[in-house]
């Protein structure tokens, strides 16, 4: 009886092994292809940053020899989205509002505060991430912004030389450069570093004493921020 036993247990051992076959390259490609699928990230990413705003010191008032305007440095909010269309090339959106004071300069100097604009910049980027450095992720961007002045408030307390009044900034297209980098903590969260420079000139006018008056804001703004990426 244990003879037959024995030679059942083999036959059963021999039908087994006969019963498996190799693993195949397609098997291994189908397997890991699944668990790299497992693996891939959204194509989502947000970032939230502290953005310190920049304006250039530019401008003019037409017809007014020597005129210069100067505007002040804000520190805001900024949100941005970004869609990878694959691993390299990325689409940022960036959203972010802010204001600033319009002092007179050069000829205009005695004008002091001329008043006070706020602005919303937002900008589209089309973005080439570099992929080969590990956690550290830099990227350079360029795209367009279309920018909305809203809240414009000329300066109406008595001057020396007049109260300005109805100032108006119309809404303007520019271009836009940026540089910054991702330090990624673990596959969602990362550190980020972020550089953009807008080219922002928009048109202005307004009403000096009930005479209307016209120029040229060249803010050209760099946007310097930091802050938390947050990959989906």
């Amino acid at each position: 009886m244990k003879k037959w036993i024995s030679y059942g247990a083999v036959a059963v051992t021999a039908a087994f092994l006969f019963s498996i076959r190799p693993v195949s390259a397609a098997d291994i490609s189908r397997y890991g292809a699944s668990v790299t699928a497992t693996q891939e990230q959204s194509p989502w990413q947000i970032r939230v940053r502290a953005l310190g705003v920049m304006p250039r010191d530019d401008g003019k008032i037409y017809g007014i020899a020597d005129s210069g305007l100067e505007f002040s440095k804000t520190m805001v909010p900024e949100v941005d989205i970004t869609y990878y269309i694959t691993d390299n090339l990325a689409a940022e959106l960036i959203l972010a509002t802010s204001y600033s004071y319009i002092n007179g300069a050069g000829s205009l100097d005695s004008f002091g505060n001329i008043g006070r604009a706020w602005f919303l910049p937002p900008t589209l980027t089309l973005q080439y991430h570099f992929t080969d450095y590990g956690r550290f992720k830099p990227y350079i961007g360029a795209g367009v912004n279309y920018t909305i002045f809203y809240n414009e408030r000329g300066n109406r307390r008595p001057m020396e030389t007049g109260r300005i009044h109805g100032l108006n900034i119309g809404n303007t297209w520019g271009g836009a450069v940026q540089v910054g980098f991702d330090y990624m903590l673990d596959r969602h969260l990362g550190l980020n570093f972020d550089i953009k420079k807008l080219y922002l000139r928009p048109d202005f006018d307004a009403m000096l004493d009930g005479k209307l008056i016209s120029g040229k804001a060249k803010l050209d703004p760099w946007l310097i921020g930091a802050g938390i990426t947050y990959r989906f």
